[in-house]
């Protein structure tokens, strides 16, 4: 056998560890919690922000890593999931990612304590609300908020110590996106999801009637964006952009509460994950930074 034979194998049990912890949507909080981080420091680049940025990025990888370990009985059971690490036994025994799920939770809660007190408890909580949340067992929408917002705590608290109107409508942005990010996804894979035996809001909603709640949280969505352009006294540049994305949104979750459509379900997701959430965030640190 070849030395770069043996290499295959093993490079690809390293692949498998890395897609437990969900690296795309811990790198899109992380980033999310960065961009707070700048923000509540008025732009001010410090050797602090990358550590913020690792910590939150090591906090959310082992939540999520924990959360897609608590599920992996409920994805075997689904056509969209079935093929993952954990249900397609690439991993296996599962408890062997444990110890890596474990460890992250460790650092990050220890790099957190290091950045302030206010940040340890921050992710505590969100690392405890994010395992008894669990988005394919129970879709408690307030539990979700709490463990979706925990970056956004994160990144504020390790910078600036006290609470204001813009950290609320940071919290209040993430709050309107969640619903659009992740019922959307339950409505287009409804059907999955009931096979699976899995039957809460809003996949025990007719689609009529669920999407018309996701045409709302668009608006509050678009709402919170041009409200933060006041509150934090941000410029043109974010403003034009809010707007811009702002209505992205609005017509996508209309073109859904028109249609119904599996494919327009979808595609309100992709564009809530990292287009809409990603660019909002990255605009205010560009229009602190070029026009602040």
């Amino acid at each position: 056998m070849s030395l770069s034979s043996k290499k295959r194998p093993a490079a690809g049990r390293v692949v498998n560890y890395i897609e437990v912890l969900k690296p795309l949507p811990s790198v899109l909080l992380a980033f999310i919690g960065f961009c707070t981080a700048v923000v509540a420091g008025q732009g001010l680049l410090t050797p602090r922000l990358g550590l913020v940025l690792l910590t939150v990025l090591i906090a959310s990888a082992g939540a999520n890593g924990l959360t897609n370990y608590l599920d992996r009985n409920i994805d075997v059971r689904m056509q969209r999931t079935c093929f993952r690490v954990l249900p397609s036994k690439a991993i296996y025994p599962h408890r062997k990612v444990l110890p890596l799920i474990i460890g992250l939770i460790i650092i990050g809660l220890v790099l957190a304590w290091f950045l302030h007190p206010f940040v340890f408890l921050a992710a505590a909580f969100g690392t405890l609300v994010a395992a008894t949340w669990r988005k394919k067992v129970t879709c408690v929408y307030p539990q979700g908020v709490l463990a979706t917002c925990a970056p956004i705590l994160m990144g504020w608290l390790a910078i600036n110590q006290s609470l204001s109107w813009e950290l609320l409508l940071l919290c209040v942005l993430v709050a309107a996106w969640l619903p659009l990010h992740v019922w959307s996804v339950n409505i287009a894979h409804r059907e999955d999801y009931r096979q699976a035996g899995l039957n809460y809001f809003p996949i025990n909603l007719e689609v009529r009637d669920s999407v018309k709640v996701l045409l709302v949280f668009s608006l509050v969505l678009y709402a919170a964006s041009l409200a933060l352009y006041f509150v934090g006294d941000f410029s043109w540049l974010y403003l034009a952009l809010a707007n811009i994305l702002g209505i992205l949104m609005v017509c996508a979750g209309s073109r859904l509460v028109v249609s119904r459509a599996t494919k327009d379900a979808w595609r309100l997701y992709r564009l809530s994950a990292f287009p809409y959430l990603g660019a909002i965030f990255l605009v205010m640190c560009l229009d602190i930074w070029l026009l602040g």
